[in-house]
Protein backbone atom coordinates (compact mmCIF):
# COMPACT_ATOMS: atom_id res chain seq x y z
CA UNK A 1 0.00 0.00 0.00
CA UNK A 2 1.28 3.25 -0.83
CA UNK A 3 2.33 5.65 1.69
CA UNK A 4 0.43 9.30 1.64
CA UNK A 5 2.60 12.11 0.39
CA UNK A 6 2.42 15.87 1.55
CA UNK A 7 3.52 18.91 -0.31
CA UNK A 8 4.56 22.40 1.77
CA UNK A 9 6.31 25.49 -0.24
CA UNK A 10 8.39 27.08 2.41
CA UNK A 11 8.95 30.46 2.63
CA UNK A 12 12.01 31.25 5.26
CA UNK A 13 12.92 35.46 6.21
CA UNK A 14 15.77 36.69 7.38
CA UNK A 15 19.40 36.21 7.56
CA UNK A 16 19.35 33.19 5.06
CA UNK A 17 21.56 34.09 2.01
CA UNK A 18 24.98 34.20 1.77
CA UNK A 19 25.62 31.71 4.84
CA UNK A 20 25.43 28.10 3.42
CA UNK A 21 22.03 28.02 4.09
CA UNK A 22 20.51 26.43 0.58
CA UNK A 23 23.28 23.70 0.76
CA UNK A 24 22.59 23.01 4.17
CA UNK A 25 18.75 22.38 3.40
CA UNK A 26 20.29 20.14 0.31
CA UNK A 27 21.90 18.12 2.60
CA UNK A 28 19.30 17.90 5.11
CA UNK A 29 16.67 16.84 2.93
CA UNK A 30 19.10 14.13 1.04
CA UNK A 31 19.34 12.70 4.43
CA UNK A 32 15.56 12.82 5.34
CA UNK A 33 14.69 11.75 2.18
CA UNK A 34 12.81 14.86 1.39
CA UNK A 35 12.11 15.66 -2.48
CA UNK A 36 11.56 19.05 -3.92
CA UNK A 37 13.94 22.10 -4.44
CA UNK A 38 15.47 24.92 -3.33
CA UNK A 39 16.29 28.14 -4.32
CA UNK A 40 17.35 32.12 -3.07
CA UNK A 41 13.91 34.02 -3.48
CA UNK A 42 13.92 38.04 -3.21
CA UNK A 43 11.97 37.83 0.14
CA UNK A 44 14.32 35.02 1.85
CA UNK A 45 14.96 31.37 0.84
CA UNK A 46 12.41 29.33 -1.07
CA UNK A 47 11.61 25.61 -0.20
CA UNK A 48 9.42 23.29 -1.89
CA UNK A 49 9.86 19.86 0.33
CA UNK A 50 7.56 16.61 -0.61
CA UNK A 51 7.46 13.41 1.33
CA UNK A 52 5.85 11.37 4.05
CA UNK A 53 3.85 13.62 6.68
CA UNK A 54 6.27 13.09 9.57
CA UNK A 55 9.25 13.60 7.82
CA UNK A 56 8.44 16.93 6.63
CA UNK A 57 7.24 18.16 9.98
CA UNK A 58 10.87 16.75 11.22
CA UNK A 59 12.35 18.13 8.54
CA UNK A 60 10.63 21.74 9.09
CA UNK A 61 11.51 21.25 12.96
CA UNK A 62 14.74 20.65 12.05
CA UNK A 63 15.25 23.82 9.52
CA UNK A 64 14.24 25.82 12.66
CA UNK A 65 16.09 24.41 15.18
CA UNK A 66 19.47 23.56 13.61
CA UNK A 67 20.27 26.13 11.07
CA UNK A 68 23.72 26.83 10.52
CA UNK A 69 26.36 28.88 11.97
CA UNK A 70 25.45 32.77 11.17
CA UNK A 71 22.04 32.14 9.98
CA UNK A 72 19.35 33.80 11.58
CA UNK A 73 15.59 32.41 11.00
CA UNK A 74 12.91 35.36 12.28
CA UNK A 75 10.04 34.56 9.37
CA UNK A 76 8.92 31.05 7.96
CA UNK A 77 5.58 30.68 6.20
CA UNK A 78 4.57 27.40 4.83
CA UNK A 79 1.49 26.29 2.38
CA UNK A 80 0.04 23.23 1.70
CA UNK A 81 0.41 22.30 -2.17
CA UNK A 82 -0.59 19.36 -4.79
CA UNK A 83 2.22 16.55 -4.24
CA UNK A 84 3.74 16.05 -7.78
CA UNK A 85 6.10 12.98 -7.35
CA UNK A 86 9.15 14.48 -6.89
CA UNK A 87 11.81 11.50 -6.34
CA UNK A 88 15.15 14.06 -5.56
CA UNK A 89 15.90 17.45 -3.99
CA UNK A 90 18.00 20.47 -6.07
CA UNK A 91 19.01 23.84 -6.01
CA UNK A 92 17.14 25.65 -8.10
CA UNK A 93 18.21 29.38 -10.10
CA UNK A 94 17.43 31.53 -7.45
CA UNK A 95 13.88 33.20 -8.00
CA UNK A 96 13.19 37.21 -8.71
CA UNK A 97 9.85 38.00 -7.43
CA UNK A 98 8.55 41.09 -6.36
CA UNK A 99 10.75 43.82 -4.02
CA UNK A 100 13.74 41.98 -2.21
CA UNK A 101 13.08 42.59 1.40
CA UNK A 102 15.49 39.36 2.70
CA UNK A 103 18.37 40.82 4.48
CA UNK A 104 21.80 41.15 2.85
CA UNK A 105 24.82 39.53 4.75
CA UNK A 106 27.48 40.78 6.22
CA UNK A 107 30.73 40.37 5.55
CA UNK A 108 32.42 37.28 7.57
CA UNK A 109 36.25 36.64 9.04
CA UNK A 110 37.82 33.77 8.56
CA UNK A 111 36.67 30.37 9.81
CA UNK A 112 38.36 27.62 11.56
CA UNK A 113 38.62 25.45 8.42
CA UNK A 114 39.24 27.77 6.30
CA UNK A 115 42.79 29.14 8.97
CA UNK A 116 43.82 25.34 8.74
CA UNK A 117 43.96 25.06 5.12
CA UNK A 118 45.44 28.54 4.69
CA UNK A 119 48.74 26.95 6.58
CA UNK A 120 48.74 23.84 5.72
CA UNK A 121 51.65 23.05 2.70
CA UNK A 122 49.35 20.27 1.37
CA UNK A 123 46.45 22.25 0.68
CA UNK A 124 46.16 23.54 -2.84
CA UNK A 125 44.79 27.13 -0.84
CA UNK A 126 48.54 26.75 1.02
CA UNK A 127 49.04 30.54 1.73
CA UNK A 128 45.94 32.04 -0.46
CA UNK A 129 45.34 35.14 0.73
CA UNK A 130 41.44 35.30 -0.66
CA UNK A 131 40.09 31.86 0.41
CA UNK A 132 36.66 31.36 1.66
CA UNK A 133 33.91 29.02 2.34
CA UNK A 134 30.19 29.16 2.74
CA UNK A 135 31.00 29.63 6.59
CA UNK A 136 32.94 33.32 5.66
CA UNK A 137 34.52 35.47 3.66
CA UNK A 138 33.38 38.77 1.96
CA UNK A 139 29.60 39.34 1.23
CA UNK A 140 28.21 42.99 1.67
CA UNK A 141 31.42 44.61 0.61
CA UNK A 142 31.09 42.56 -2.88
CA UNK A 143 27.23 42.29 -3.81
CA UNK A 144 26.35 44.31 -6.18
CA UNK A 145 22.26 43.24 -6.35
CA UNK A 146 20.18 40.90 -4.48
CA UNK A 147 19.78 37.86 -4.66
CA UNK A 148 23.19 37.06 -3.51
CA UNK A 149 24.38 34.87 -6.45
CA UNK A 150 27.90 34.73 -8.27
CA UNK A 151 26.77 36.39 -11.42
CA UNK A 152 25.67 39.44 -9.05
CA UNK A 153 28.92 40.00 -7.15
CA UNK A 154 32.32 41.50 -7.63
CA UNK A 155 33.75 38.00 -8.20
CA UNK A 156 31.69 37.85 -11.50
CA UNK A 157 34.81 38.44 -13.21
CA UNK A 158 36.42 35.61 -12.04
CA UNK A 159 35.99 32.58 -14.04
CA UNK A 160 36.06 29.20 -11.87
CA UNK A 161 38.65 26.67 -12.51
CA UNK A 162 37.58 22.96 -12.89
CA UNK A 163 38.69 22.19 -9.35
CA UNK A 164 36.54 25.04 -7.96
CA UNK A 165 33.42 24.42 -9.95
CA UNK A 166 33.59 20.64 -8.82
CA UNK A 167 33.73 22.39 -4.87
CA UNK A 168 30.93 24.33 -5.55
CA UNK A 169 28.84 21.73 -7.24
CA UNK A 170 29.45 19.15 -4.46
CA UNK A 171 26.65 18.78 -1.71
CA UNK A 172 29.08 17.29 0.35
CA UNK A 173 31.81 19.67 0.37
CA UNK A 174 31.76 22.90 2.61
CA UNK A 175 32.24 25.17 -0.66
CA UNK A 176 28.93 23.80 -2.54
CA UNK A 177 27.70 26.89 -3.46
CA UNK A 178 29.82 29.49 -1.78
CA UNK A 179 29.69 32.32 -4.20
CA UNK A 180 33.08 34.22 -3.23
CA UNK A 181 35.29 30.24 -4.02
CA UNK A 182 38.16 30.89 -5.61
CA UNK A 183 42.18 29.70 -5.71
CA UNK A 184 45.38 30.54 -6.66
CA UNK A 185 44.16 28.96 -9.93
CA UNK A 186 40.94 31.18 -11.04
CA UNK A 187 41.12 33.85 -8.14
CA UNK A 188 41.95 37.43 -7.50
CA UNK A 189 46.22 37.85 -6.95
CA UNK A 190 48.01 40.27 -4.55
CA UNK A 191 50.74 43.20 -6.40
CA UNK A 192 52.83 45.40 -4.70
CA UNK A 193 52.89 48.88 -6.12
CA UNK A 194 55.38 51.81 -5.22
CA UNK A 195 53.86 55.26 -4.50
CA UNK A 196 53.96 56.38 -8.31
CA UNK A 197 52.24 52.70 -8.69
CA UNK A 198 54.90 50.77 -10.37
CA UNK A 199 54.38 47.17 -9.86
CA UNK A 200 57.42 45.80 -7.51
CA UNK A 201 56.42 42.66 -6.75
CA UNK A 202 53.79 39.77 -7.40
CA UNK A 203 51.70 37.08 -5.20
CA UNK A 204 53.57 35.94 -2.64
CA UNK A 205 56.79 38.27 -3.32
CA UNK A 206 54.30 41.07 -2.94
CA UNK A 207 53.06 39.70 0.77
CA UNK A 208 56.72 39.17 1.67
CA UNK A 209 58.08 42.61 0.16
CA UNK A 210 55.23 44.44 2.15
CA UNK A 211 56.24 42.76 5.33
CA UNK A 212 59.96 43.78 4.75
CA UNK A 213 58.65 47.52 4.11
CA UNK A 214 56.98 47.26 7.48
CA UNK A 215 59.89 45.52 9.60
CA UNK A 216 62.13 48.80 8.11
CA UNK A 217 59.10 51.27 9.59
CA UNK A 218 57.92 52.29 6.25
CA UNK A 219 53.83 52.89 6.16
CA UNK A 220 52.15 50.18 3.96
CA UNK A 221 49.04 50.94 2.29
CA UNK A 222 46.87 47.62 2.46
CA UNK A 223 43.83 47.14 0.13
CA UNK A 224 41.44 44.93 2.54
CA UNK A 225 38.35 43.52 2.26
CA UNK A 226 36.29 46.82 2.49
CA UNK A 227 38.63 49.38 1.60
CA UNK A 228 42.73 50.32 2.37
CA UNK A 229 43.83 49.96 5.44
CA UNK A 230 47.18 51.91 6.47
CA UNK A 231 49.86 49.75 8.13
CA UNK A 232 53.09 50.61 10.14
CA UNK A 233 54.87 48.84 12.82
CA UNK A 234 53.07 49.79 16.19
CA UNK A 235 55.92 49.37 18.13
CA UNK A 236 57.88 51.89 15.99
CA UNK A 237 57.60 55.07 17.57
CA UNK A 238 59.21 57.14 15.35
CA UNK A 239 57.30 55.22 12.81
CA UNK A 240 54.08 56.21 14.13
CA UNK A 241 54.27 59.53 14.46
CA UNK A 242 55.56 60.46 10.46
CA UNK A 243 51.94 58.50 10.26
CA UNK A 244 50.46 61.05 12.54
CA UNK A 245 52.12 63.87 10.43
CA UNK A 246 51.07 62.31 7.03
CA UNK A 247 47.59 61.44 7.84
CA UNK A 248 47.13 64.92 9.68
CA UNK A 249 46.31 62.77 12.25
CA UNK A 250 47.47 64.39 15.93
CA UNK A 251 46.52 62.94 18.39
CA UNK A 252 43.10 60.64 17.68
CA UNK A 253 44.32 56.90 19.13
CA UNK A 254 45.34 54.45 16.32
CA UNK A 255 43.91 50.95 16.09
CA UNK A 256 46.05 48.36 16.55
CA UNK A 257 45.93 44.19 14.82
CA UNK A 258 47.57 41.84 16.97
CA UNK A 259 48.72 38.22 15.44
CA UNK A 260 46.94 36.51 18.27
CA UNK A 261 44.50 36.61 21.16
CA UNK A 262 47.75 35.58 23.91
CA UNK A 263 49.81 38.44 21.68
CA UNK A 264 46.86 41.08 23.55
CA UNK A 265 46.85 39.39 26.38
CA UNK A 266 50.15 40.38 26.94
CA UNK A 267 49.18 44.40 26.69
CA UNK A 268 45.33 44.83 28.05
CA UNK A 269 43.44 43.43 30.34
CA UNK A 270 40.71 40.58 28.49
CA UNK A 271 37.66 39.79 30.19
CA UNK A 272 36.12 36.36 28.56
CA UNK A 273 32.97 38.66 26.83
CA UNK A 274 36.01 40.84 25.29
CA UNK A 275 37.85 37.79 24.12
CA UNK A 276 34.59 36.33 22.31
CA UNK A 277 34.06 39.59 20.35
CA UNK A 278 37.68 39.53 19.51
CA UNK A 279 37.41 36.14 17.58
CA UNK A 280 34.05 36.23 16.97
CA UNK A 281 32.73 36.08 12.79
CA UNK A 282 32.44 39.70 13.76
CA UNK A 283 35.74 40.36 14.42
CA UNK A 284 35.85 44.11 15.36
CA UNK A 285 38.12 46.46 16.50
CA UNK A 286 37.10 46.33 20.54
CA UNK A 287 38.34 48.78 23.29
CA UNK A 288 40.44 47.19 25.72
CA UNK A 289 42.29 48.60 29.14
CA UNK A 290 45.96 48.33 28.85
CA UNK A 291 47.49 46.43 31.70
CA UNK A 292 49.27 48.19 34.36
CA UNK A 293 52.96 49.53 32.83
CA UNK A 294 54.98 47.48 35.10
CA UNK A 295 53.22 44.56 34.47
CA UNK A 296 52.70 45.47 30.80
CA UNK A 297 56.86 46.14 30.26
CA UNK A 298 57.87 42.72 32.16
CA UNK A 299 55.68 40.77 29.58
CA UNK A 300 55.78 42.74 26.58
CA UNK A 301 59.47 42.62 26.90
CA UNK A 302 59.73 38.96 26.63
CA UNK A 303 57.82 38.60 24.09
CA UNK A 304 58.66 41.66 21.94
CA UNK A 305 54.64 42.98 22.25
CA UNK A 306 55.65 46.32 23.24
CA UNK A 307 53.02 49.76 21.56
CA UNK A 308 54.90 52.63 20.86
CA UNK A 309 53.49 55.49 22.77
CA UNK A 310 52.27 57.78 19.98
CA UNK A 311 49.55 54.65 19.15
CA UNK A 312 47.15 56.34 22.03
CA UNK A 313 48.69 59.01 23.66
CA UNK A 314 48.13 59.07 27.13
CA UNK A 315 45.00 56.91 27.14
CA UNK A 316 43.64 54.14 28.89
CA UNK A 317 42.32 51.96 26.64
CA UNK A 318 43.69 50.88 23.17
CA UNK A 319 41.76 49.63 20.07
CA UNK A 320 42.60 46.25 19.33
CA UNK A 321 41.29 43.69 16.65
CA UNK A 322 42.62 40.33 15.34
CA UNK A 323 43.20 39.55 11.85
CA UNK A 324 39.83 39.03 9.84
CA UNK A 325 40.52 38.10 5.86
CA UNK A 326 43.21 35.18 4.82
CA UNK A 327 45.81 38.36 3.83
CA UNK A 328 45.55 39.61 7.55
CA UNK A 329 46.29 36.41 9.07
CA UNK A 330 49.47 35.91 6.40
CA UNK A 331 50.63 39.30 7.42
CA UNK A 332 50.03 38.45 11.34
CA UNK A 333 51.62 35.32 11.12
CA UNK A 334 54.93 36.52 9.10
CA UNK A 335 55.11 39.82 11.51
CA UNK A 336 54.23 38.27 14.41
CA UNK A 337 53.42 41.65 15.85
CA UNK A 338 51.43 44.07 16.55
CA UNK A 339 50.73 46.77 14.02
CA UNK A 340 48.65 49.99 13.17
CA UNK A 341 45.46 49.20 10.92
CA UNK A 342 44.07 52.67 10.18
CA UNK A 343 41.73 53.56 7.86
CA UNK A 344 43.19 54.29 4.37
CA UNK A 345 42.12 57.65 4.27
CA UNK A 346 43.19 61.53 5.13
CA UNK A 347 41.68 62.99 7.96
CA UNK A 348 38.01 63.55 7.50
CA UNK A 349 37.66 61.94 4.55
CA UNK A 350 36.07 58.25 3.50
CA UNK A 351 38.08 55.31 3.23
CA UNK A 352 39.64 54.53 -0.22
CA UNK A 353 38.29 51.44 -2.00
CA UNK A 354 40.08 51.59 -5.62
CA UNK A 355 43.70 51.43 -6.31
CA UNK A 356 43.97 54.32 -8.72
CA UNK A 357 42.13 56.40 -6.10
CA UNK A 358 44.28 55.27 -3.03
CA UNK A 359 47.09 56.17 -5.42
CA UNK A 360 45.62 59.54 -6.04
CA UNK A 361 44.37 60.16 -2.10
CA UNK A 362 47.14 58.55 -0.04
CA UNK A 363 50.17 60.46 -2.16
CA UNK A 364 52.45 61.68 0.63
CA UNK A 365 50.82 59.18 3.37
CA UNK A 366 52.09 55.69 1.95
CA UNK A 367 55.00 54.65 0.96
CA UNK A 368 53.81 51.84 -0.93
CA UNK A 369 50.85 49.85 -2.07
CA UNK A 370 49.55 46.42 -1.34
CA UNK A 371 46.72 45.72 -4.15
CA UNK A 372 44.41 42.72 -5.44
CA UNK A 373 42.15 42.94 -8.57
CA UNK A 374 39.27 42.10 -6.81
CA UNK A 375 36.70 45.07 -6.59
CA UNK A 376 35.38 45.99 -3.45
CA UNK A 377 31.88 47.36 -4.21
CA UNK A 378 31.09 49.84 -1.11
CA UNK A 379 33.78 51.31 1.77
CA UNK A 380 33.21 49.14 5.06
CA UNK A 381 35.69 50.52 7.39
CA UNK A 382 36.28 48.32 10.67
CA UNK A 383 33.48 48.06 13.14
CA UNK A 384 33.99 49.40 16.99
CA UNK A 385 33.05 47.72 20.48
CA UNK A 386 33.39 47.79 23.54
CA UNK A 387 32.14 46.03 26.55
CA UNK A 388 29.90 48.22 29.53
CA UNK A 389 28.43 46.56 32.20
CA UNK A 390 28.74 43.17 30.82
CA UNK A 391 27.40 44.40 27.35
CA UNK A 392 28.11 44.88 23.93
CA UNK A 393 28.08 48.18 22.74
CA UNK A 394 28.42 48.93 19.32
CA UNK A 395 30.30 52.47 19.08
CA UNK A 396 31.02 52.35 14.65
CA UNK A 397 28.47 50.02 13.20
CA UNK A 398 30.48 48.67 9.38
CA UNK A 399 32.31 45.52 8.88
CA UNK A 400 30.67 42.16 9.97
CA UNK A 401 27.46 44.04 11.21
CA UNK A 402 26.13 46.28 8.41
CA UNK A 403 24.00 46.37 6.61
CA UNK A 404 22.44 44.14 9.35
CA UNK A 405 18.57 45.35 9.77
CA UNK A 406 17.18 46.86 13.11
CA UNK A 407 13.55 44.99 13.57
CA UNK A 408 11.07 48.02 14.56
CA UNK A 409 8.28 45.69 15.53
CA UNK A 410 5.15 47.15 17.10
CA UNK A 411 7.00 50.74 16.72
CA UNK A 412 7.46 50.51 13.18
CA UNK A 413 6.27 53.72 11.64
CA UNK A 414 2.68 53.95 10.38
CA UNK A 415 3.25 56.11 7.26
CA UNK A 416 1.21 55.10 4.10
CA UNK A 417 4.97 54.94 2.51
CA UNK A 418 6.33 52.36 0.35
CA UNK A 419 9.57 53.17 2.24
CA UNK A 420 11.74 55.75 3.81
CA UNK A 421 14.75 57.12 3.84
CA UNK A 422 16.53 58.53 6.85
CA UNK A 423 19.69 60.59 6.01
CA UNK A 424 21.49 60.83 9.50
CA UNK A 425 23.99 63.53 10.93
CA UNK A 426 26.20 65.79 9.61
CA UNK A 427 29.27 63.35 11.58
CA UNK A 428 29.71 60.15 12.31
CA UNK A 429 26.86 59.39 9.28
CA UNK A 430 24.89 56.50 8.52
CA UNK A 431 21.70 56.29 6.03
CA UNK A 432 19.00 54.15 7.00
CA UNK A 433 15.59 52.86 5.21
CA UNK A 434 12.87 50.63 6.24
CA UNK A 435 11.67 47.66 4.61
CA UNK A 436 8.89 46.40 6.12
CA UNK A 437 9.00 46.35 9.41
CA UNK A 438 12.81 46.52 9.67
CA UNK A 439 15.20 49.54 9.86
CA UNK A 440 18.40 48.51 7.31
CA UNK A 441 20.97 50.88 8.44
CA UNK A 442 23.99 51.23 5.89
CA UNK A 443 27.63 50.92 6.99
CA UNK A 444 29.45 53.72 8.99
CA UNK A 445 29.95 56.39 6.60
CA UNK A 446 32.46 59.33 8.44
CA UNK A 447 31.80 62.95 8.33
CA UNK A 448 30.04 64.99 5.47
CA UNK A 449 32.35 67.79 5.93
CA UNK A 450 34.63 67.28 2.82
CA UNK A 451 33.39 66.55 -1.38
CA UNK A 452 34.72 62.95 -0.90
CA UNK A 453 32.45 62.67 1.75
CA UNK A 454 29.50 63.64 0.27
CA UNK A 455 30.00 62.13 -2.72
CA UNK A 456 30.44 58.78 -0.31
CA UNK A 457 27.15 59.56 1.02
CA UNK A 458 25.11 60.39 -2.30
CA UNK A 459 26.35 57.00 -3.65
CA UNK A 460 24.71 54.87 -0.33
CA UNK A 461 21.79 57.00 -0.45
CA UNK A 462 21.71 55.78 -3.84
CA UNK A 463 22.88 52.40 -3.39
CA UNK A 464 21.09 51.37 -0.50
CA UNK A 465 17.28 51.75 -1.71
CA UNK A 466 18.57 49.97 -5.10
CA UNK A 467 19.76 46.93 -3.35
CA UNK A 468 15.98 46.43 -2.29
CA UNK A 469 14.63 47.61 -5.48
CA UNK A 470 13.00 50.38 -3.44
CA UNK A 471 11.88 54.29 -4.52
CA UNK A 472 12.13 56.05 -0.96
CA UNK A 473 8.54 57.94 -0.62
CA UNK A 474 9.57 60.30 2.55
CA UNK A 475 13.15 61.35 3.60
CA UNK A 476 13.43 62.12 7.49
CA UNK A 477 16.58 64.35 8.71
CA UNK A 478 17.82 66.45 11.18
CA UNK A 479 16.27 69.73 12.09
CA UNK A 480 19.67 71.44 11.76
CA UNK A 481 19.79 73.48 8.76
CA UNK A 482 22.89 73.47 7.93
CA UNK A 483 23.81 70.17 7.77
CA UNK A 484 24.84 68.38 4.55
CA UNK A 485 22.30 65.63 5.16
CA UNK A 486 19.82 68.48 5.87
CA UNK A 487 20.31 69.79 2.49
CA UNK A 488 20.38 66.69 0.61
CA UNK A 489 16.60 65.51 1.82
CA UNK A 490 15.07 68.88 1.29
CA UNK A 491 17.20 68.64 -2.51
CA UNK A 492 15.63 64.96 -2.91
CA UNK A 493 12.34 65.83 -4.14
CA UNK A 494 10.81 63.95 -1.80
CA UNK A 495 8.27 65.08 1.46
CA UNK A 496 10.96 65.79 4.10
CA UNK A 497 10.14 65.09 8.31
CA UNK A 498 12.97 66.95 10.26
CA UNK A 499 13.62 65.74 13.49
CA UNK A 500 15.09 66.99 16.57
CA UNK A 501 18.96 65.84 17.12
CA UNK A 502 18.23 64.32 20.75
CA UNK A 503 14.83 62.77 20.17
CA UNK A 504 16.55 61.18 17.51
CA UNK A 505 19.38 59.57 19.41
CA UNK A 506 16.76 58.85 21.92
CA UNK A 507 14.49 56.97 19.58
CA UNK A 508 17.21 55.54 17.92
CA UNK A 509 18.16 53.91 21.58
CA UNK A 510 14.67 52.69 21.72
CA UNK A 511 14.65 50.81 18.34
CA UNK A 512 17.96 49.14 19.15
CA UNK A 513 16.95 48.41 22.74
CA UNK A 514 13.20 47.26 21.56
CA UNK A 515 11.92 49.41 24.00
CA UNK A 516 8.42 51.12 23.98
CA UNK A 517 7.69 54.39 25.46
CA UNK A 518 7.18 56.35 27.65
CA UNK A 519 11.23 56.64 28.56
CA UNK A 520 13.51 59.01 29.85
CA UNK A 521 16.55 60.05 27.77
CA UNK A 522 19.56 61.54 28.34
CA UNK A 523 21.03 62.57 24.89
CA UNK A 524 24.53 64.33 26.37
CA UNK A 525 26.71 64.13 23.07
CA UNK A 526 28.15 67.65 22.40
CA UNK A 527 25.91 69.80 20.10
CA UNK A 528 22.38 69.55 18.59
CA UNK A 529 20.10 72.12 16.81
CA UNK A 530 17.31 72.80 19.61
CA UNK A 531 13.72 73.41 19.21
CA UNK A 532 14.40 77.30 19.89
CA UNK A 533 17.01 77.57 17.05
CA UNK A 534 19.63 77.50 18.98
CA UNK A 535 22.70 75.06 19.50
CA UNK A 536 22.23 72.68 22.83
CA UNK A 537 24.76 70.97 24.09
CA UNK A 538 22.80 67.94 25.77
CA UNK A 539 19.25 66.88 27.03
CA UNK A 540 17.05 65.29 29.20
Amino acid sequence: MAVARSRFRILIGGVVQGVGFRPYVYRLAGAMEVAGWVANDSRGVLIEAEGEPSRLDRFIERLVKEPPAHCEIQTLARERMTPLGDDRFEIRTSEEQGEPTAPIPSDLATCEACRRELFDPADRRYRYPFLNCTECGPRYTMIEAMPYDRPKTAMRRFAMCEACRNEYDDPRDRRFHAQPIACPACGPQLALWDDAGRLLAKQHDALSAAVDALQAGRIVAVKGLGGFQLMVDGRDEAAVRRLRERKRRPDKPFALLFPSLTAVNTVCEVSPLEARLLCSPEAPIVLLRRRSSVHSSLVTRHLSFSVAPSVAPQNPYLGIMLPSTPLHHLLMAELAAPVIATSGNASDEPICIDEEEALKRLSGIADCFLVHDRPIVRPVDDSVVRVVLDRELVLRRARGYAPRPVPMGESAPAFPMASIIAMGGHMKNTVAITVGSQAVISQHLGDLGTAEGCALFRRVVNDLPSLYKLRPEQAVCDQHPDYRSTLEAEASGLPVLSVQHHHAHVAACMAEHHLRGPVLGVAWDGTGHGPDGTIWGGEF
